[in-house]
């Protein structure tokens, strides 16, 4: 199932089912959810109540509007953490080395503030204070239940889904301004994610995804989910030893090689960043100069 945030027009934010079609003329849609009970207007209190909801999720056949028509808003807007992993792909973590950044020994972790939190197709702005600005495809997991001591062989159990990400980056606040990562992964409209959250069942393996992030067209970054350093299992494991996990809360889980920074490519006002991943759809995302 693809939960997806949505409006029609000028009209309120509604949840609803996402249905690709699969060809035939068929046209992909979104099925409005608002009529099931329980469901609100909040991914994040959805979530809390996916298993009791999840039969009347999938058979509910409320008012349906093709996907071209409506507006998708971030999947979910009000995460309690949005929790990201450095250096987390063995390729991307070497072209880090060669830039001069120290690699870590163990799982390296930081926050993105979740006012950087921006749809799938929302602007990305490039700030006055930085022309640094770098891109950084992520297969993105969403906790589905309050959790802490999560064995490794049960993280799959607090899972309710996955979405794509795009930890945008402003190079100099996050190596050189700040002593810590948060500044620099943080700015306003830096955390696009979505289109949708596509639930656990969906994806059979999340270690075996293709994901790929173009810039204008061009490929930057074309991996698989399998070369992850600390795979899923291990970071839900390592996070839930310090902390509780909630529903909603987000996990970036680490970019393959390709950012800007080796080369000097920085994002600039007008590129258009793609980036999408195997059985999640894609997020698309224009550099703008911040107003």
């Amino acid at each position: 199932m693809k939960l997806a945030r949505f409006r029609v027009g000028d009209g309120p934010v509604r949840i609803g089912r996402v249905e690709l079609a699969d060809g035939g003329g068929a046209v992909d849609e979104v099925v409005d959810l608002s009529e099931v009970p329980g469901v609100g207007t909040s991914m994040r209190r959805l979530i809390e109540r996916l298993p009791e909801l999840r039969h009347e999720l999938e058979a509910a056949d409320g008012a349906r509007t093709a996907l071209a028509e409506v507006t998708l808003e971030a999947p979910i807007d009000d995460p309690q953490k949005y929790l990201a992993i450095g250096l987390n792909y063995k390729e991307h973590a070497e072209e880090a080395r060669q830039a001069g950044i120290a690699i870590p020994e163990n799982q390296f972790w930081f926050n993105k503030q979740v006012s950087c939190i921006t749809g799938p197709y929302g602007d990305i702005e490039r700030p006055a204070v930085s022309e640094l600005l770098d891109y950084e495809i992520e297969l993105g997991v969403v906790i589905g239940a309050a959790c802490r001591h999560v064995a490794t062989e049960d993280a799959r159990s607090v899972i309710a889904g996955y979405l794509v990400t795009n930890d945008v980056s402003v190079r100099d606040w996050l190596q050189k301004r700040s002593p810590t990562f948060t500044l620099g992964k943080s700015f306003d409209t830096h955390g696009p994610i979505g289109p949708w959250i596509t639930t656990a069942d969906e994806i059979a393996d999340p270690h075996d995804l293709r994901m790929v992030l173009t810039v204008n067209g061009e490929v930057r970054q074309d991996w698989r989910t399998d070369d992850m350093i600390y795979n899923i299992d291990a970071q839900i494991a390592e996070l839930t030893t310090v902390m509780t996990l909630m529903p909603g809360d987000i996990i970036a889980t680490g970019t393959p090689a390709g950012i800007g920074a080796p080369t000097g490519r920085f994002l600039q006002p007008g590129d258009v960043v793609r980036a999408e991943i195997d059985g999640l759809g894609a997020i698309e995302n224009t550099v703008v100069e911040e107003a």
